[in-house]
């Protein structure tokens, strides 16, 4: 499957399934009448048309396209954390398949209408209930993610990103934050429909294409 979505700064970002790349860069090829290789840059010979190739997690170390198309079939083990407020997910993924996971739900109370005391006192009790719910997800991070750790080649996170770094600022869970993809999954109120979802998502082949 591929997908594509408008990039910051011009261009537009596409996702690839992993094995649907090959035959993704030949139609490069065949549409600019050939390309220059630098790396795992294509440039089209007819118009100059770039397209970067960004591996998926855990696949980082590979420097030209012939080393990514080698290591796509065997990818390693990742994890995923998928955090909001109203909910979080965890897993240990092989390939697309979740090996170990664990969802959970919170309660978080919405907005109020009131103004003045009773504003901020909502404000107040959101926010200490979203440290909670930091905590609690960091709790489950801990419990499953970290006796895996040293095999997992990367983390990719999802939601919320201000939720996802409290998460990660818990010094238990520094081996996890350490391999920490740069890569933000949008994704949906975790649920484990979601994580199977993501843990497809993740092993994707971004490219950003200009124009």
């Amino acid at each position: 499957m591929v997908t594509a979505r408008p990039a910051a700064g011009g261009g537009r970002w596409v996702e690839i399934s992993p094995d649907r790349l090959r035959g993704w860069l030949d139609g490069f090829y065949g549409r600019h009448d050939g390309a220059e290789e630098d790396g795992l840059t294509l440039t089209g010979a007819s118009n100059g048309d770039t397209a970067a190739v960004h591996p998926p997690p855990g696949l980082e170390a590979v420097t030209d396209l012939d080393g990514l198309l080698a290591g796509l079939p065997a990818p390693p083990a990742i994890g995923l954390l998928l955090a909001r407020k109203g909910a979080a997910a965890v897993a240990v993924v092989d390939g697309t398949t979740v090996r170990l996971s664990k969802v959970e739900r919170f309660h978080v109370h919405g907005r109020t209408a009131a103004g003045g005391w009773s504003q901020q006192r909502y404000a107040r009790r959101r926010d200490n209930q979203s440290d909670a719910v930091a905590g609690k997800t960091a709790d489950i991070a801990a419990r499953v993610l970290l006796p895996h750790a040293g095999e997992l080649a990367a983390l990719v996170c999802g939601g919320d990103r201000g939720m996802v770094d409290a998460v990660l600022a818990d010094r238990r869970l520094a081996p996890l934050a350490a391999k920490r993809h740069p890569h933000l999954l949008e994704v949906a109120e975790p649920r484990l429909a979601v994580l199977e979802e993501a843990a497809v998502t993740a092993r994707k082949v971004r490219i950003h294409l200009v124009p």
